[in-house]
């Protein structure tokens, strides 16, 4: 059975009698790797869940881990762009106008729901909806009260630290219940033919599909009975239109491309990249994690704060690869050579990030990058490092970058071991479209990443198979809706 527990950034933000389940602090369960080995049922308290946060790194390594996590990472960006639940509202609300006159007149203007319940009983079935919906521990609801209507107006995720004492009991008679009725997550959404739209950046430097092979998808779809769109963020209303999104736009949480995501996955839509895949890609630290914890080969590793600085020399040695948690083409990386450099660079990424990760330094004349679609390998490909630089990409003060040069070999005639190490590696993220980074040591292959939203470039990734690269990507779409369609028609048998 796992065993329940409450993270919290200080037990002095509990102003009540502890709960019967264990408190455990942030910076321990992110720490303390017997935690990460432990069978567990966390539920995120911390003050902070914004992006980036301590908060926000507990669900995430919790995630990573194989925790069940309340709130998951994806609702708590769903809660900081009301773009992204703000549809929902309304069916979210419909109890309210079940209620008479006299009773939505004495509705306050707002409240606080703690794990699906709250202190005003007229509110109850709400709660209860809200917390079936989102499945966060403490969310802080406003009402709207207009013409004599109730609507729900907003929602945001409530900071512990901001209760009452007896609000912290209320909690913690509510986390009782909620341990004894047995874990709840999120409820499922159902799934809301065959147009594709495919979202790039014309203005993007660097994209990751130049427009010759965006063409090559548009015709693949064609030969294949799917159309293919292309659109722009400026189309996030019409996404309802289309049967699939397939995103080839360089991806980030906070950033439009995840709110496609979301939108499209609650729409029903066929998607890639995924949600889910974008918020476990895009973060070397959950990766990192993820790695560790499957015991797939990775160069030596540390996810550190301000508090591990010190100990990164004695762990990894000099010279050392620092990374931002977010980062795409090489960005957010750098090489410290020195502690001084390592002082600098550090305060650099913790300004922007409670965690960052550090990482051997492991110079190869290259890079494997093995692309891997549906839990199978689609192209092998080898990066030359960029001229005179440690990196495949050079990135120059003035926003110029350099590449080095790039070699493609069918699957069958690539190494063995970098073909089945990758494969694992990305099946560990999801069944989408990805680029495993390996590099070939003299002691093995190691992973270095995984890559949601890889780069497929005419005349680069597709030297080997040439269209039919593009024809087994967009099949990809069509078997996949062919699955939805198939679905829909025994539900409604």
């Amino acid at each position: 059975m796992a065993e329940p527990i409450v993270v919290v950034e200080s037990l002095r933000d509990w102003k009540a009698p502890l709960p019967a389940m264990r408190l455990v602090l942030a910076d321990d369960y992110l720490s303390d790797p017997a935690f990460a080995e432990a069978e567990l049922h966390v539920i995120n308290l911390c003050r902070s869940t914004r992006y980036q946060s301590l908060g926000y790194y507990c669900s995430l390594l919790a995630e990573a881990r194989g925790h069940r996590v309340l709130a998951s990472v994806a609702t708590l960006q769903d809660l900081s762009r009301k773009i992204l639940y703000g549809s929902e509202i309304p069916a979210l609300a419909q109890y309210l106008d079940t209620l008479d006159d006299a009773q939505r007149a004495a509705l306050p203007r707002e409240f606080n729901v703690y794990l699906g319940q709250c202190a005003e009983p007229l509110l109850a079935p709400l709660a209860r909806r809200l917390f079936e919906q989102f499945a966060v521990p403490l969310l802080h609801v406003e009402l709207r009260h207009r013409q004599g209507r109730v609507a729900v107006a907003g929602l945001r995720t409530l900071s512990m630290r901001s209760l009452e004492a007896d609000q912290v009991d209320f909690l913690s008679q509510a986390l009782e219940a909620h341990v004894a009725q047995g874990w709840r997550s999120a409820r499922k959404r159902r799934p809301a033919r065959f147009d594709v739209a495919m979202l790039v950046d014309p203005d993007d430097p660097q994209p990751p599909s130049n427009n010759e092979a965006l063409d090559k998808f548009v015709a693949a779809g064609r030969r294949l009975g799917l159309e293919v769109e292309t659109v722009t963020r400026r189309d996030f209303g019409r996404l309802a239109e289309f049967d699939a999104l397939f995103i080839r736009e360089t991806t980030r949480l906070g950033h439009h491309t995840y709110a496609f995501s979301r939108r499209a996955e609650r729409e029903g839509l066929v998607v890639m990249d995924d949600p889910t895949s974008i918020l476990r890609c895009t973060n070397k630290v959950y990766l990192a994690e993820l790695l560790t914890r499957y015991k797939v080969a990775a160069p030596k590793a540390c996810i550190f704060g301000e508090r591990e600085v010190h100990r990164l020399p004695d762990l990894l040695g000099f010279p050392m690869v620092l990374k931002a948690p977010e980062g795409a083409f090489s960005k957010g990386v750098f090489k410290a050579a020195n502690h001084a450099e390592l002082v600098e660079i550090a305060a650099r990424l913790l300004d922007d990030s409670e965690l960052a990760l550090a990482q051997e330094f492991m110079p190869t004349e290259f890079d494997w990058r093995v692309g891997v679609l549906g839990g199978k390998a689609l192209y092998v490909c080898q990066y030359a490092m960029a001229g005179g630089h440690w990196q495949i990409v050079k990135h120059g003060e003035d926003g110029d970058f350099s590449e080095g040069d790039s070699a493609t070999l069918a699957v069958e005639d690539a190494p063995a071991d970098v073909v089945e190490t990758a494969v694992r590696a990305a099946n560990l993220i999801g069944d989408g479209l990805y680029g495993v980074d390996l590099k070939q040591t003299a002691d093995g292959i190691r992973v270095i990443e995984v890559n949601d939203n890889p780069s497929i470039d005419a005349g680069i990734e597709d030297a080997v198979l040439g269209d039919a690269l593009y024809d087994r990507i967009m099949d990809e779409f069509l078997q996949r809706l062919r699955r939805r369609t198939r679905k829909r028609a025994r539900r409604s048998a």
